[in-house]
């Protein structure tokens, strides 16, 4: 279940509210991200208990399953705005309370008469103006406050206490001087409206960076948002109609034309165009899209006219999945937030402690009661739990953001933090190193089978299957022989073979192994298998009616880009190893050719598991595999990882999935883990460190070493630059250097096809092939005297008019 919390200025409101929702009876886990004002519960706990438990902490919440807008809302900066307003006012109001107090006062610039000589007047413009601060800035007392009163103290109780003590302290000496007037002039030394008021202000300057910040953290996702487009074109009782995406159906026929964003998930059924996915992918180059491909919405329609079929739509299109699947990962909480989410529940009762005790020490120690108080409130106002609560949740924001941008998907931040620490990466053979799309390369008959009989029956009861390897064969059957034979008592046994029944024939096929025990191999197949095997080719034995028929080998080629993606996990530092079920000699034929040493062959898909398992006892363990038979390993893999977007059951057990079908984003996710890690490490030094530092030189510890007392507006200017530090810090992500694989921009083409009378033969091909390849912008021209046929392939438009005047000029007609 997810709801929407507000109210929370600070990580002791999250904790506070984690704790208050722990304690529901039936809440299994519970995790709130102050960043996104955002709440996932699990257990069985009604959503009306929850909530009340959130109000009874002393904060709003309302459920947000079912408001499909709620991710609008979450990375809409409504934030700012009001902070903007609240400081203009305030810093007008300061200006003016700061000419008063300190340019009269200490500078001796002129005030009105009425004020001249009359320092309980000056007092109260002071009071008045400090009043009218608190005023536009009443937020931090009213939370502060209520959280106090709910036993549940936060940074807006901090900034509320120390800018009311002194508020209350410089009224009570103002008191003073009506009942004193011989020693008001001597005492308005002592007022701190001024601090105040400084206070208030500078915690809403930090507040406002802090939001402005926090702003640019969803960047990412509102980028995504903004590529989907508001309307559509959809084709209805045969006319073309503008209409809103969102009543946009399943089945219904929609429009794009050049320039323009798909609007939903749909198959091509007419047309053929290049689409840029870079959105979804962060491969720049654009996809060639035909009648039978699949497009995505907010993905750019660059060149062709585009008709397609709605098949995914609202919540259910990919680029709907991957701004859901980055909110989640938001959301959700690393492992190393514990720390200081342990801190965050205890930190501000502690603070309060600290400058009670604080005040209280040096007044015994026989200073004044100003100095005392100013210890105090300087140990208030510099203490900031915001940073801590901020350190973790920012990092992973934008971390996840970056990955989203490349084609990465962090389903949970907890996924985003071990993608850091990975030391193995275990890889599977097929689909993941190579292309997973074998192809046929040998068909070996023997025991007086003929080619053509053997390819036949492999045909027919490969059709049955939906292994990798089976495709190859139906593949080249199809070429043979059309439609399989029909098979009947077909069965599977899973990692060795198939069976079934051609007519009363019973046909066997699998691995070796497994049709040993149904006939006997002669040795000339086995040395055949074994040299087969060699060359990176998979064999297939088959049999009919207890005879071995022959050895069919299939090979699946190596992606382009393995070999440098593995070269680079090695070079940083990663151990790297290929899990398969193939067997030995293949599979270490493959493994070579990549660079990969350590292989484990002949795995059967339960077993993967185990030998995961064994690597994630040794150090953090990554899985990288694409198929059902990944997902056991998948799952008990530290970090599992679905390559290409997998099959439906892999992408549910990994936790990072990669849109592209390149191993070079294996490299770029831990890339970004490493980053993220490391941004998070150093947010958490820092906040810490500020608060071990600020708070003792705050308390006056100091003082005699470095003669020097700390005022509480310096205290409040600290505060409110400790957050957008750890903000900004962590917008440094979006600059991480993600190791990718650089592939050859290819130029845009174009064609044009002209009819030319008058070629009689090669010498006029020629002819004409040679003054067109003169033109700027032709990259190559055919042209054939038997068809009048000149097809000329350009780099850059040429103009008709200025291919048909280049031909005639040569004696031939354009027609």
């Amino acid at each position: 279940m997810h709801f929407s919390v507000s109210g929370m200025s600070c990580a002791a409101c999250s904790s506070r509210v984690e704790k208050a929702v722990r304690a529901v009876p039936g809440v299994a886990s519970v995790s709130v991200s102050l960043l996104t004002g955002s709440m996932t519960v699990e257990g069985s706990a009604s959503s009306e208990e929850i909530i009340l438990a959130v109000q009874k902490a002393g904060y709003h919440a309302s459920s947000s399953d079912s408001n499909k807008s709620d991710t609008k809302k979450t990375i809409k900066d409504d934030e700012t705005p009001h902070m903007k307003k609240r400081l203009i006012c305030s810093f007008i109001l300061l200006l003016l309370l700061m000419y008063i107090s300190m340019g009269h006062v200490m500078l001796g610039l002129p005030l009105f008469s009425l004020l001249e000589n009359n320092p309980i007047a000056v007092s109260l413009c002071q009071m008045l103006l400090t009043i009218a601060i608190i005023i536009c800035n009443q937020k931090f007392f009213v939370s502060g406050f209520a959280g106090l009163m709910h036993k549940a103290p936060n940074m807006d109780t901090l900034v509320a206490l120390g800018s009311g003590a002194a508020f209350i302290y410089s009224t009570a000496i103002l008191f003073s001087m009506t009942a004193l007037p011989d020693h008001a002039a001597h005492l308005m030394h002592d007022l701190y409206f001024e601090a105040s008021a400084m206070i208030l202000t500078l915690i809403t300057v930090g507040k406002m960076l802090e939001a402005r910040a926090k702003g640019k953290t969803t960047d990412a996702i509102a980028g995504l948002m903004k590529l989907t487009p508001e309307t559509a074109t959809v084709i209805r009782n045969e006319k073309e109609i503008t209409v809103l995406v969102k009543d946009i159906h399943m089945g219904d026929i929609f429009i794009v034309r050049p320039g323009e964003n798909i609007p939903v998930d749909g198959e091509v059924i007419d047309g053929t165009s290049a689409v840029n996915e870079s959105s979804l992918t962060g491969e720049s180059i654009p996809s060639d899209k035909v009648c039978g491909d699949y497009v995505s919405a907010a993905t750019t329609n660059v060149s062709g006219f585009l008709k397609c079929r709605a098949t995914r739509v609202g919540e259910d299109t990919t680029i709907a999945q991957i701004i859901k699947t980055v909110s989640d990962a938001a959301a959700s909480k690393a492992p190393i937030a514990k720390i200081a989410d342990q801190v965050s529940g205890i930190f501000v009762p502690v603070v309060l402690s600290i400058a009670l005790i604080v005040t209280v020490f040096w007044l015994f120690m026989g200073q004044t009661v100003g100095f005392s108080l100013a210890r105090g409130i300087s140990v208030l106002v510099i203490s900031c739990p915001c940073a801590l609560g901020l350190a973790t949740p920012v990092a992973i924001m934008v971390g996840s953001g970056v990955g989203a941008r490349h084609g990465i998907l962090f389903k949970t931040a907890a996924a985003l933090e071990t993608a850091g620490k990975v030391q193995t990466v275990v890889l599977d053979k097929t689909g993941t190193i190579t292309k997973g799309t074998p192809t046929t390369t040998d068909i070996i008959p023997f025991e007086n089978t003929t080619k053509e009989i053997l390819l036949k029956n492999a045909y027919a009861l490969e059709s049955k299957s939906e292994h990798p390897l089976a495709k190859a064969i139906v593949q080249e059957g199809e070429k043979s022989f059309g439609t399989p034979s029909e098979i009947k008592d077909f069965s599977i046994v899973p990692g060795h073979g198939l069976m079934g029944r051609i007519g009363t024939s019973k046909i066997i096929g699998g691995n070796m192994s497994f049709i040993k025990k149904y006939v006997s191999l002669p040795f000339e197949a086995e040395k055949a298998a074994l040299a087969l095997a060699a060359e990176g080719k998979t064999p297939l034995f088959f049999a009919e009616d207890r005879r071995f028929s022959g050895i069919i080998a299939v090979a699946d080629t190596v992606k382009e880009d393995s070999k440098k993606a593995i070269s680079d996990m090695k070079a940083m530092g990663l151990s790297v190893v290929m899990l398969t079920g193939d067997n030995q000699t293949t599979a270490q034929a493959i493994a070579s050719s990549v660079g990969i040493r350590e292989v484990v062959a002949d795995v059967m898909p339960q077993d993967k598991a185990e030998h995961i398992k064994k690597q994630a006892s040794l150090g953090t363990c990554m899985m990288v595999g694409d198929g059902i038979n990944d997902a056991p390993a998948l799952t008990a893999a530290d970090i599992g990882v679905a390559i290409g977007a997998g099959t439906d059951i892999a992408m549910d057990a990994a936790d990072v999935v990669l849109m592209n079908n390149s191993l070079h984003d294996v490299v770029s996710l831990i890339c970004i883990g490493r980053a993220t890690l490391r941004i998070i490490k150093q947010n958490l030094f820092w906040a810490f460190i500020y608060n071990i530092i600020g708070i003792p030189l705050a308390a006056g510890a100091f003082i005699s070493l470095l003669h020097w007392e700390m005022n509480p507006m310096f205290g409040a200017f600290a505060m409110s630059l400790s957050s957008f530090c750890v903000v900004s810090n962590a917008l440094r992500l979006n600059h991480t250097a993600i190791r990718k694989n650089k592939k050859k921009e290819r130029k845009k083409t174009m064609e044009k096809v002209l009819k030319v009378e008058g070629m009689m033969c090669p010498h006029c091909e020629a002819r004409v092939v040679k003054v067109l390849c003169e033109l700027p912008g032709v990259s190559e021209v055919v042209a054939s005297h038997q068809t009048g046929l000149v097809t000329v392939t350009m780099t850059e438009e040429v103009p008709d008019a200025t291919l048909a005047q280049t031909i005639e000029a040569q004696g031939y007609k354009v027609i």
